[in-house]
């Protein structure tokens, strides 16, 4: 999990920055709904989102089109956890950057909107990322476009308080300890990742996410 400390960025050219790119993206973007009927649309054309036509990317939009769905209708909250989301005051956007064809978003999207659903404070969208180039390079990981990238806005001042991703605590360190001892991430690992997803049911990320909301 990646958390910024924002407070060395806001001067006044980057928050006002921030704040044209946020709205440009909100203004493209899609209620969590709409999104899911996108990803419905896509897999019946044989298409996915971005400019890049690939097969193995086609491919991967209908895989998580049905992961979704199955996250969607399995994934519950705890008790404990929609304690923690009512004590959440501040009106917030929750602006989420991704592309229809990242396995990573197949597993956290459905808990991001879930938390929304659960408070009436959180606002939940979904941008591309490839539509919002100047936005997603502002936050890079490692230097990546890595998705999905959750922004945490203020809604009253659209400034990002925070943000989140593009893979759960546990997840992110599978990956470097991969990534240290073979290099590029293989197809065989990004399965298992996902295996460990479902093994998770997407606790680690839901406990990420909730701290999001005990910050200040």
């Amino acid at each position: 999990m990646i958390l910024h400390d924002y407070e060395e960025m806001k001067n006044t050219e980057d928050l006002i920055l921030q704040e044209k790119l946020v709205e440009s993206a909100l203004s493209r973007a899609y209620t969590y709904e709409d999104y899911r009927n996108l990803l419905d649309e896509l897999t019946a054309l044989k298409r996915t989102t971005g400019v890049e036509q690939k097969e193995s990317l086609i491919n991967y939009t209908l895989l998580n089109n049905q992961r979704i769905r199955r996250w969607d209708k399995t994934l519950k909250l705890s008790d404990t956890a929609k304690k923690r989301i009512e004590k959440w005051k501040k009106p917030v956007l929750w602006l989420v950057l991704t592309e229809s064809w990242c396995g990573d978003a197949a597993p956290a999207m459905p808990v991001m909107n879930k938390i929304a659903e659960s408070s009436a404070k959180i606002t939940f969208k979904v941008a591309l990322r490839d539509e919002n180039p100047e936005l997603m390079d502002l936050f890079r990981t490692n230097g990546t476009l890595s998705i999905p990238k959750l922004l945490m806005v203020d809604e009253q001042r659209m400034e990002v308080m925070n943000s989140w991703g593009p893979r759960p605590t546990k997840a992110t360190k599978m990956v470097e300890v991969y990534k240290k001892e073979n290099g590029e991430l293989t197809p065989e690992f990004k399965q298992d990742l996902q295996l460990w997803y479902n093994k998770d049911k997407g606790e680690n990320i839901l406990d990420d996410l909730l701290g999001l909301l005990t910050l200040k």
